[in-house]
């Protein structure tokens, strides 16, 4: 059996007539940028995740950043984050023109410790950016708590977890912004780069709209200074069709998940915390043995991944900041051991089946 990390076109398939006839809309149209589909998706989308405000931006990267810029963060200023998560988290903060500083990890939830925030904070801090790491919703409440003592901004990197929820609200609209991806490979993905912001916070959501369009605040008239990061209309509307089936999407990543807590044996398995509804974006599994466990599994014909294999505190681009090896010890050693498994709303459970009966027969006949 053949089963790829993740299968892109399964899920089109399953959509083609309504996908196909979105994008004939636009293109008959002839409206491409900043259309009646953008403005239909943020609404939708922030209403899905119960915001008052959504604003479509280029891609997750950038809605983090113009986040970061609408806050007012500039040159010198930290902005506290991890650092087991994707680069773009962190090149949005170089891109504002601030500085990274990164807090170990929860070893349960793989999110931000809150209990370690607060050591970290200095006078030049002006934002707490904890991630939803894999669609499970970090530790909210202790975060906010940090943050009101020192009155800093909270900015969610939710790329991960369109739907989960912490304690029955939608994550993106705990803190003061909320940041999603559409990169094709999200639980709610466009066909290319795309992302959203969502804000309760009507004067933060004016500025986004200028910042994500050259500071403009109407045609030609630039209060300040911007960028040019748009939602384009053929993903909006491509956007607004999968939204549609998200929750049901959402859903079956979670009985998929459940299917591998049941069948797995012998490897770590994530654990779901009891404040939160994780969505699944990914499945990541710990072995001590992980490298022969990703290459035993790749001969047997499934895909996986490991998400993230070196830390951003150790990566060479960010050698500047001074992190040592040993500076975040529960993330460095989760990195040399994490492993994603296969998890997509079409993966029949046959496949589950196969994933599951070979991750453990690895075990059994290596140990």
């Amino acid at each position: 059996m053949q089963i790829p990390f993740g299968d892109l076109k399964r899920q089109y398939i399953s959509i083609k007539d309504e996908i196909d006839e979105a994008i004939r809309k636009v293109l008959n149209r002839g409206s491409f940028i900043l259309g009646e589909n953008v403005e239909s998706f943020e609404r939708e989308f922030s209403n899905f995740c119960g915001a008052k405000f959504g604003i479509g931006v280029g891609s997750g990267t950038e809605a983090l950043h113009l986040s970061l810029v609408s806050c007012g963060v500039q040159a010198g200023d930290e902005v506290i984050t991890v650092a087991n998560t994707a680069v773009p988290t962190v090149s949005a903060i170089s891109f504002a023109n601030a500085t990274p500083v990164f807090v170990d990890i929860d070893p349960e939830s793989y999110n931000i410790n809150p209990s370690k925030i607060e050591e970290k904070i200095s006078k030049k801090t002006k934002v707490i950016l904890p991630v939803h790491l894999y669609g499970q919703p970090a530790d909210m409440d202790s975060i906010l708590e940090v943050a009101k003592r020192h009155k800093l901004k909270v900015i969610e990197d939710a790329c991960h977890a369109h739907g989960a929820e912490y304690k029955g609200r939608t994550v993106g609209t705990l803190g003061n912004i909320g940041c999603f991806s559409f990169y094709p490979t999200k639980n709610l993905s466009a066909y290319g780069d795309g992302g959203m912001v969502v804000t309760n916070d009507e004067e933060i959501a004016i500025r986004l709209k200028m910042l994500r369009n050259y500071g403009e605040e109407r045609r030609y008239h630039n209060p300040i200074k911007g960028f040019n990061s748009r939602l384009d209309e053929i993903q909006a509307a491509i956007l607004r069709v999968k939204l549609k089936y998200l929750s049901k999407w959402n859903e079956r990543r979670r009985k998929i998940a459940e299917s591998y807590n049941n069948l797995l044996k012998t490897v770590i398995k994530p654990k779901e915390m009891d404040y939160t509804r994780h969505i699944y974006h990914l499945y990541v599994v710990r072995s001590t043995k992980r490298d022969q466990l990703q290459m035993y599994l790749q001969e047997e014909g499934i895909g996986t991944l490991i998400h993230y294999p070196v830390p951003i505190h150790l990566q060479p681009a960010y050698r500047d900041l001074g992190f040592k090896k040993g500076s975040l010890p529960i993330t460095e050693k989760y990195a040399n051991e994490i492993l994603s498994l296969p998890i997509f709303p079409e993966l029949t459970d046959e496949e589950i089946k196969y994933i599951s009966n070979t991750v453990n027969s690895f075990q059994i006949g290596k140990t």
